[in-house]
């Protein structure tokens, strides 16, 4: 099924949330991560003393609703299942994502759809690990042209922008999401301490 949109912040964002294929929202603020130093806090879990790696409180929001967390959930418990195939473009991604269940198709389809209206709607879900190259595109989804395919295993989002701004942007986050399509929890880790580094 095709969904093309253009010039619009609607189209522009379902294309991003596709591309970031559910997975979009991964990289935590890291002030809210991090303690004293730079370095992450040990009280993270649930219990107190470390990651909740069952329950996983980092991908609840602000905004979010418990069935998006939900779907986050399922995608970062079985990041195994995903595989992600990603272009860069001239002016732009081209990204396909795909999973070998079908619980994890069915969480990762919705998880982007769902992503996709919200950033038409400029209706950011403030999810706890979201990555800050999001920001841009709930501020200039109107200069993002997206097209959105469905399939049974996945989606397929092709974005593109007259933005260099936007571009490398959309081009960071793609990168991104890969990252956790293959680390899972771990990417989001990694990228949270990167960022503090920086």
């Amino acid at each position: 099924m095709n969904h093309p949109t253009k010039g619009t912040a609607r189209g522009i964002c379902r294309v991003m949330a596709v591309a970031l294929a559910g997975l979009t929202l991964m990289a935590v603020p890291a002030a809210a991560q991090m303690g004293q130093g730079g370095h992450m806090m040990q009280h993270h879990g649930a219990d107190g003393t470390g990651h909740d790696m069952r329950l996983m409180p980092g991908l609840r929001g602000d905004n979010a609703t418990l069935r998006e967390s939900a779907e986050l959930q399922v995608l970062f418990h079985h990041f195994d299942a995903l595989s992600r195939e990603v272009d860069n473009l001239p002016d732009g991604i081209r990204t396909v994502t795909r999973a070998s269940d079908p619980m994890v198709a069915e969480a990762l389809i919705s998880h982007v759809v769902g992503m996709i209206g919200r950033v038409d709607a400029g209706d950011d879900p403030q999810i706890y690990i979201q990555s800050p190259t999001l920001d841009i595109f709930f501020l200039r989804g109107d200069s993002i042209t997206s097209t959105i395919e469905t399939t049974e295993d996945g989606v397929v989002v092709i974005q593109t922008s007259a933005n260099p701004e936007v571009v490398a942007a959309l081009q960071t986050h793609a990168g991104e999401v890969t990252r956790m399509a293959e680390e899972g929890m771990h990417a989001v880790h990694m990228m949270m301490m990167e960022r503090a580094q920086n």
